[in-house]
């Protein structure tokens, strides 16, 4: 079923009117109301900028995971959050900054920019650059030592964003393998390992690009 898109965007507005204004049960219809006001306004105005019509019976089965992604990046952000504070207050806990090659199933510009932006926003992470040619991210991270714990929350994440943007590939499908050579190439202390696990590093002992 095919509905008219700023309507709907509008309604996404709202909810999000209700997080931000941080609603309590006893201004929720008020600030609903409101919400409403401001997005249906704004989706109105900013309607000729996307598509006139969406499929309604998509969007539908796309809300659970995206409320699932929603839920695993605030565990995710979470845990990072607490994750920097000890190594902070912690000096003497080892950290092998560097870069991390994570190449990608998702292929739409809104899905590879919406798990770029998670990683960014998560402290400890950093998406440094997109290779369009091998579809992939290089994501900077505060230690790298063990590259499957950088790299599974964003597996999970893809699984979500490809069912969310109704990408070709399905969860479940296999992982494209890391690119022979990352951009990285001119570090000077790669070992095979490391070019096997996508993960560069310099002579310091430090991981860089």
């Amino acid at each position: 079923m095919n509905v008219r898109k700023w309507p709907v965007v509008g309604l996404v507005l709202a909810v999000l009117w209700l997080f931000v204004r941080g609603a309590t049960a006893e201004t929720l219809v008020g600030e609903l109301l409101i919400g409403l006001a401001v997005g249906l306004l704004v989706a109105f105005a900013f309607r000729n900028f996307y598509t006139e019509r969406t499929a309604m019976t998509r969007n539908l089965r796309a809300a659970p995971y995206a409320a699932l992604y929603l839920g695993v990046f605030l565990k995710e952000l979470l845990t990072a959050n607490v994750d920097v504070a000890y190594r902070v207050l912690a000096p003497g806990m080892p950290i092998r900054p560097g870069v991390v090659v994570v190449p990608l199933r998702v292929q739409t510009d809104a899905a590879i920019t919406t798990i770029a932006n998670s990683i960014t926003l998560t402290p400890g992470t950093l998406t440094m650059d997109y290779d369009e040619e091998t579809n992939a991210l290089y994501v900077h991270s505060i230690d790298t030592s063990d590259r499957d714990s950088i790299v599974e929350p964003i597996r999970t994440w893809e699984d979500y964003a490809l069912v969310i943007f109704d990408e070709e590939r399905k969860p479940g499908d296999p992982v494209p393998a890391v690119p022979a050579r990352s951009k990285g190439g001119d570090a000077t202390e790669e070992t095979d390992d490391d070019a096997r696990r996508g993960v560069t590093r310099n002579d310091g002992g430090e991981r860089d690009a």
